[in-house]
């Protein structure tokens, strides 16, 4: 009869056994992190039909909608979409942040550094440093503009200068 010594054997067995365990729970916890990590990964496309939008009311600004795209206009840069009703007109007012815009429909007429500017479909405008401007919705039919913003979106209205 042969005896093996069974308790070094089963300690040694044991301890290769821990560490395969470990192994195995160091692989799955970095598997499991990398499913994680994809999960919130922005894709590579962003792709929205017109059906995909989420039009929200501009609060204080009667007849203006805003659907985002991209980014939170509320703390930093954003693309996104601003719809004036038609008729709608937004009185003289700044943005803090630089942005640009493009008429994607209507037509808006835009009044900054004294001048008013017919823009149909398909027109660019840019303001930069607080450029104070008035926006209006001009016609029978809404006004819908895509606009770059390059920081926090925010409606600063013009102080009045005659005094009650």
């Amino acid at each position: 009869r042969l005896d093996f010594p069974r308790r070094p054997l089963l300690g040694k067995c044991m301890k290769t056994m821990s560490q395969w365990v470990l192994v195995v729970a160091g692989v799955g916890a970095f598997v499991g992190t990398a499913s994680a990590a994809e999960k919130t990964k922005k894709p590579n496309a962003v792709i929205m039909k017109p059906a995909d939008l989420k039009w929200a009311d501009v609060p204080k600004m009667a007849g203006i909608q805003m659907a985002v795209l991209d980014g939170n206009p509320d703390n930093g840069p954003a693309h996104f979409f601003v719809k004036f009703a038609a008729g709608t007109d937004a009185p003289m007012h700044p943005h803090t942040a630089d942005y640009t815009t493009t008429v994607v429909s209507g037509t808006v007429v835009l009044t900054s550094e004294g001048k008013e500017s017919t823009l149909p479909v398909g027109s660019f405008f840019s303001l930069l440093h607080r450029a104070p401007h008035g926006t209006r919705c001009t016609g029978t039919v809404d006004c819908i503009m895509f606009i770059d913003a390059r920081g926090k979106w925010d409606f600063v209205p013009e102080k009045s200068d005659s005094k009650p």
